[in-house]
């Protein structure tokens, strides 16, 4: 069946003879050559679908036809529909952040310094990001998917760890976090989806899978963020504080960072783990910073190679502090000027401690009051401590 086109808003259909299936659906095209520059919509005739192209002939206009080719409306994979569903099921938790700086001539006018990416923690008006997003700020202002833009108080915020708690007055039903999953059995290979406004794009959503686990970054601000979940899912500036997902939608990490020698995403990404952000975000919530347990030890590194000691951590103890009381003894200076070796700390809850970052994890998992078992190389002979972890001093103040 053909239409012949009379006027600018007609047009002719023509297909191949072998050609059975009925029109395609087409939505809205705007075609120049017609003097109105009124849509044509094509309505599909059968419940049908088929990726192979049809022609469209348009005729009567100037002294030649012309040909359109499109492609029938086709039905997205499982996996499409999925990963559409995952993204706009969490945008409304998603949130711009942007971190106002002062002009430090006039001292009263302000200008955005930074932007990036976070997401509503609870119905309370919780917001977590990275500590980096909001570093240096003198304000901070939150956009919510709705584009309401709100000011935002830093309830607290942790430079180790990269994490910060934001909070905004909202209606609760603006607040809808996403629901926290676990990140402790985590596999390489699964799917993964990070939300954010990279490179100034807002709303945006990449996918990949995890890469690795357990990586450990070197940050110009501090030491190595410790067992970070690496992933192939594209990030740019902007998108750190933002989701990561499974593909069930749940929490699994915040997006941090990027390894690349070209500042530009190589394929290499960083995310904390959602079991570390849970129970930092928790102390930022209750006390505004991160108390750490004290194990009342100074580690110097210096003086393990110095000492040719590797495999262990040797240390100062803090006499008051936790160790000195459980009675570790410390390396030291002997009379004659030259070091005495004490202690040499080999693993701690049964886990091997073979250098100082290594302790520092194990810690990091503890809390303060908690007992840990800390085995020491005394000499040439093994020995078990029980150390009861405090609060450090300055904290307690």
């Amino acid at each position: 069946m053909t239409y012949s086109l009379q006027s600018p808003t007609m047009f002719s259909l023509s297909r191949s003879p072998n050609n059975k299936l009925s029109p395609p659906l087409i939505n809205r095209y705007h075609f120049p050559f017609m003097s109105d520059s009124k849509a044509l919509i094509l309505t599909k005739q059968s419940s049908s679908f088929s990726l192979e192209p049809f022609s469209l002939l348009f005729s009567g206009v100037g002294s030649s036809s012309t040909h359109f080719f499109v492609s029938r409306q086709c039905k997205l994979k499982t996996d499409e529909v999925e990963t559409a569903g995952i993204f706009e099921e969490n945008l409304p938790s998603v949130v711009h952040i942007t971190n106002f700086g002062m002009n430090t001539f006039t001292l009263t006018m302000e200008y955005p310094q930074a932007t990036g990416t976070g997401f509503i923690w609870d119905e309370d008006g919780h917001i977590v990001t990275n500590h980096h997003v909001i570093e240096g700020a003198s304000s901070v202002k939150v956009t919510l998917f709705d584009k309401t833009t709100l000011d935002a108080k830093v309830v607290g915020h942790d430079q180790g760890t990269d994490l910060a708690v934001l909070h905004i007055d909202a209606p609760n039903h603006k607040l809808r976090s996403i629901p926290v999953g676990v990140s402790a059995n985590l596999r390489i290979g699964q799917k993964v989806y990070a939300i954010g406004h990279p490179l100034g794009r807002k709303f945006t959503c990449t996918a990949g899978i995890i890469s690795a686990f357990g990586l450990e970054p070197i940050t110009a601000t501090g030491p190595p963020i410790q067992g970070l979940i690496q992933i192939d899912a594209a990030i740019n500036r902007g998108n750190s504080g933002g989701p990561l997902l499974d593909s069930s939608g749940s929490l699994i990490g915040v997006n941090t960072s990027i390894i690349t020698r070209t500042d530009a995403f190589c394929g290499m990404a960083c995310s904390i783990p959602i079991d570390t952000v849970s129970g930092i975000v928790d102390q930022l919530v209750k006390f505004g910073k991160i108390i750490r347990p004290y194990l009342g030890i100074a580690h110097d590194q210096l003086l393990e190679k110095l000492m040719g000691i590797s495999g262990g951590v040797i240390f100062i103890a803090v006499e008051e502090g936790p160790a000195g009381k459980a009675g570790l003894r410390s390396t030291k200076f002997g009379a004659n000027g030259k070091f005495i070796l004490g202690d040499i700390i080999k693993a701690v809850n049964g886990e091997d401690v073979s250098n100082a970052n290594d302790l520092h994890n194990i810690l990091d998992q503890c809390k303060v009051g908690d007992e840990v078992i800390v085995r020491i190389l005394r000499g040439t002979q093994l020995e078990e401590i029980l150390i009861i972890l405090e609060v450090e001093p300055d904290e307690a103040e």
